[in-house]
C-alpha cells in the first residue's frame, strides 16, 4: 500500500468512526438512517462503514437524517478525530463557522485577499478562547446560582409561630 492509500484508508475509518457514533447517539438503526437518505440498508451499510463514495452530498443527507453537522463530518479527517464530528453533532460548530465565512465572503469579495494571516490567526485564536471561556463560566454560573439561591430552601420553622422565619441576608 501507498502512503496516500494508507491516508485514504485511515481517513476513511475516522469517518466511518464519527458517522456511526452520530447514528448510535442519536438511537437510530442503519435501517432508520437508510431510510431517511434513500438509500437500500445494505448501500449505507456500506457507507458508513467507510467504504465506497463519500461525497459531500452523502454527508450532508447523513446530517439531515441524524441532524447533525454535515461540515464537521468533513472535518474529521483534517482534525483527525472522530470525536470532533460528534461533539459538534448538537450546537453544529463547523456550519456555523462556515456560515460565517460565507458571509465574510460576500462581505469581502475580492477583498478577502488583504486579509492578513496574522490577523486571522490572531482573530480565531481570541474567539476560540472565548468560546472556551463560555464553557467554563457557564459551569461556573450554574454552580454559583445554586450556592447563592439554595439557602432559601434551607430556612427553619419558628417555634413560637409554626412558621418559616426568612433567612437572614447577609
Amino acid at each position: 500500500m501507498t502512503g496516500k492509500s494508507n491516508d485514504d484508508a485511515a481517513s476513511a475509518a475516522l469517518l466511518a468512526t464519527a458517522l456511526r457514533g452520530i447514528r448510535k447517539s442519536r438511537r437510530m438503526r442503519t435501517s432508520e438512517v437508510a431510510q431517511a437518505m434513500d438509500m437500500p440498508v445494505r448501500s449505507y451499510e456500506h457507507f458508513e462503514a467507510g467504504h465506497g463514495r463519500m461525497t459531500y452530498g452523502r454527508l450532508v443527507r447523513f446530517a439531515e437524517a441524524t441532524n447533525s453537522d454535515p461540515v464537521a463530518l468533513l472535518s474529521v479527517a483534517a482534525i483527525g478525530s472522530a470525536e470532533f464530528a460528534q461533539r459538534c453533532a448538537d450546537n453544529k460548530l463547523m456550519q456555523i463557522v462556515m456560515i460565517a465565512l460565507s458571509e465574510l465572503n460576500d462581505d469581502l469579495g475580492e477583498d478577502i485577499v488583504y486579509l492578513e494571516s496574522g490577523a486571522i490567526i490572531g482573530g480565531m485564536t481570541r474567539l476560540c478562547k472565548d468560546l472556551a471561556e463560555h464553557v467554563r463560566k457557564r459551569d461556573t454560573f450554574a454552580e454559583t446560582w445554586l450556592e447563592s439561591r439554595a439557602p432559601r430552601m434551607n430556612r427553619t420553622i419558628s417555634p413560637e409561630s409554626g412558621r418559616f422565619k426568612p433567612r437572614v441576608s447577609r
